[in-house]
């Protein structure tokens, strides 16, 4: 190719990746659906709410094939409508089942509000207008780039709008149940990757609080930021393309009916549908989600946000505080924070990833420059190992944290073993600043001492604990103690599993600008 060819392909790329979003005129704005109680899901909650009047029950979900299962038989449930929002959805064995289960509700009749993160689900568009292509199922991408051809190229055009992502996850059957925490649609949410197993959690709610979280859904779903796949497109699906994609995922799924994961989630749900005494705990409920106007403001503006509202509860915690967080990046206002809780005397416990468990090295990165900080602020800290167990099945069964290969994902707070907030939001820049977030706060001391018991009993096993020791010269230095199944424990002095050349790397990594984008 000529330099003059050359030159022209660029400047075309260049051109294409400066498209504009399309008006958003003819777009209809829907709600949730409020005459629901009739519907099975309903009646069938109607009785224990009677007997808890103005209080929510929560179910929590701990364990990856249990919540997979949780969504599929809302999904199943369903007879009015079927709202999802996620920051991920893969193209994968669950993510399937998924997009099957919502295809078989929209078939029944139930009308189906599919919201999803552009960058983070990236999906393929052609397959998304096929799924909208169904009498009964619209599609919407949240803050979407403009340019579909070169969307990569595109993106970084774009970057200081598309930086800014809703991170949220919910689903809502009916207007009467719903799921939040921390789970994405994907292998590695639910149990099912043979690489990483993510520990998360989520909690199935039913009682006010659901249309509590229908009116956040609808009002992302009706923002000016949420805009249908064919508008942004500019074409409908092809005539034969829900067929095709149809026929595609059936044999997808029939070609792993048989595999052990699918064999295994299929007898789990019978155990589960002949079990007609989920554990609830019941409590008050308040939703707190970010404004999906957040993305529109400046970073530093806290108007509509999640930890505004967080806040604005008034409630400190007098004896322990549990947190829990994935991506852990507390900075100067966090350590002080803490510092405030622990001079008052409230016993405060970290639990995050290990640099040697982590999915994402740069939010490390920015996390062990406060590290030292924290624990001569007198917090206890700990992190995730990558291995947790050799046996498997127990922990698929008994865990928070999943199978062998982990990675912490879950984003849960307990305070004084009473309260607990679920959700999406992570404390870090990024989540408390950049991304919309959502989370359920619980008063059910059921509910927070489950969490509190199921991570304190195991905690030792399942992380090193990080504590400053004397060096016998005065100084102290920062080790990992590693505590075996027979309690025996092993005092490490550099950052476990990890190579020189990683942990070179990520002091690099903090040498750089980079930490209000974490």
């Amino acid at each position: 190719m000529s330099l003059r060819a050359w030159l022209a392909a660029l400047a075309l790329l260049l051109l294409g990746a400066c498209a504009s979003l399309p008006p958003q005129a003819g777009r209809m704005q829907t709600q949730a659906f409020t005459d629901t109680a009739g519907t099975s899901l309903g009646r069938a909650f109607s009785t224990s709410e009677q007997a808890h009047p103005g209080d929510n029950a929560f179910h929590l979900l701990p364990n990856g094939m249990d919540a997979l299962i949780a969504r599929v038989i809302l999904s199943e449930r369903a007879e009015r409508s079927l709202d999802l929002q996620y920051y991920i959805w893969h193209d994968d064995l669950t993510g399937r089942e998924m997009a099957a289960s919502i295809m078989r509700a929209a078939d029944r009749g139930v009308r189906v509000r599919l919201l999803l993160d552009d960058l983070g689900t990236n999906a393929d568009d052609r397959f998304l207008l096929a799924l909208a292509s169904h009498p009964n199922i619209q599609v919407r991408l949240f803050n979407p780039v403009a340019n579909r051809t070169f969307k990569k190229l595109g993106s970084a055009m774009e970057f200081f709008r598309v930086n800014r992502r809703m991170h949220n996850k919910a689903l809502i059957a009916d207007n009467q149940a719903a799921i939040l925490g921390g789970r994405n649609i994907g292998d590695e949410y639910f149990g099912a990757s043979s690489t990483v197993s993510f520990g998360d959690l989520d909690v199935l709610v039913h009682g006010p609080v659901v249309r509590d979280v229908s009116k956040a859904f609808d009002l992302y779903w009706n923002s000016a930021a949420a805009y249908p796949i064919e508008h942004l497109v500019g074409r409908p699906a092809d005539p034969d393309a829900l067929r095709s994609y149809r026929d595609k995922l059936d044999a997808y799924l029939l070609a792993e009916r048989h595999s052990p994961y699918v064999a295994q989630v299929r007898q789990r749900m019978a155990d589960v549908l002949q079990a007609h005494d989920e554990a609830f705990s019941w409590g008050k409920a308040t939703l707190l989600y970010d404004d999906p106007a957040k993305i529109t403001r400046a970073p530093g503006d806290s108007e509509g946000h999640l930890m505004s509202q967080f806040k604005a509860l008034d409630f400190e915690p007098g004896k322990d505080v549990l947190i829990v967080s994935p991506y852990f990046v507390p900075r100067s206002e966090g350590v002080q924070w803490l510092r405030s809780m622990t001079a008052r005397g409230v016993h405060v416990t970290v639990l995050t990833n290990s640099l040697a468990a982590t999915d994402v090295a740069a939010v490390h990165a920015g996390y062990q420059r406060y590290r030292r900080d924290m624990l001569e602020a007198g917090v206890t800290l700990y992190e995730l190992k990558p291995v947790t167990s050799n046996n498997e099945d127990k922990m698929q069964k008994q865990s928070t944290f999943g199978s062998s290969k982990a990675s912490l994902h879950a984003k849960t707070y307990v305070f004084d073993r009473t309260r607990i907030f679920i959700g999406s939001m992570n404390l870090d820049p990024r989540s408390v600043q950049l991304n919309t977030e959502i989370g359920v706060y619980c008063e059910s001391a059921q509910a927070a001492t489950e969490v509190a018991d199921g991570i304190g009993k195991q905690i030792d096993r399942l992380a090193w604990r990080v504590e400053l020791q004397d060096d016998g010269a005065g100084q102290q230095r920062m080790v990992w103690i590693d505590t075996a199944a027979d309690g025996t424990t092993t005092v490490l002095e550099t950052e476990p599993d990890v190579s020189k050349l990683k942990r070179a790397g990520i002091w690099m990594l903090g040498l750089l600008p980079i930490e209000s984008q974490l």
